[in-house]
């Protein structure tokens, strides 16, 4: 025989049940919205071997000008149109102007060819700063994929405060394939490659201006 307090719980148990079922659906969506964040850097030189010809300077490497595109971690992408952006879980181990200064400081320090090569700091005193300002380090989807590195470098003597030696380095690499690990690569390529002009660069300008 059935009773009375049987047939007025099976609402309270829909209830309940309706409200387990919630709680389920919430907790396996908020699972899958923990997506991992991936982080990603590029190499640098080791040293080389002491140089004869160094030239008897210190450099000091400051952080360069930027949008704040440039300022933050995120992986920035764009295509052969004004629209770029960015990747939410791709991101560089530190920011772009950071991952340019610290390759420039180890390259050219790497180098052998200079007396002293160091990020600038209070603490350091230096001949020489270079900085300037970084224009794109970006993925770019059109024809084909390139790593798209551009920035202006520019030498300033601290004595007299005057700019004394510029370079504007542009270069579109090509990557291999669709992937975050293949841009990275080309990046890391095209870094490099840039470090080297710069490095390239200076040699001729103190080889024409010799230090005192």
């Amino acid at each position: 025989m059935r009773t009375t307090e049987t047939t007025t719980n099976r609402p309270l148990q829909r209830i309940i049940t309706s409200a387990g079922v919630l709680a389920l659906g919430l907790a396996l969506s908020g699972c899958g919205g923990n997506r991992p964040i991936k982080y990603y850097q590029i190499s640098y030189p080791s040293a080389s071997a002491t140089n004869a010809d160094v030239v008897d300077t210190i450099l000091l490497i400051r952080g360069f000008d930027s949008s704040r595109l440039y300022l933050d971690d995120r992986i920035v992408y764009g295509f052969d149109s004004p629209e770029m952006g960015t990747y939410e879980y791709k991101r560089w181990v530190e920011p772009p102007v950071e991952i340019l200064q610290d390759s420039l400081v180890r390259g050219l320090r790497a180098s052998g060819h200079f007396r002293g090569v160091y990020a600038l700091r209070s603490d350091i005193n230096g001949d020489f700063v270079l900085g300037g300002h970084l224009y794109d380090f970006k993925e770019v989807d059109g024809s084909a994929i390139v790593a798209r590195l551009s920035y202006e470098a520019r030498l300033r003597d601290r004595k007299s405060g005057l700019t004394v030696w510029s370079y504007t380095y542009n270069h579109d690499e090509p990557v291999a394939e669709k992937t975050i690990n293949a841009f990275v690569q080309a990046m890391d390529k095209n870094v490099q490659r840039s470090v080297q002009d710069i490095q390239t660069g200076l040699e001729q300008y103190f080889k024409a201006h010799p230090t005192m």
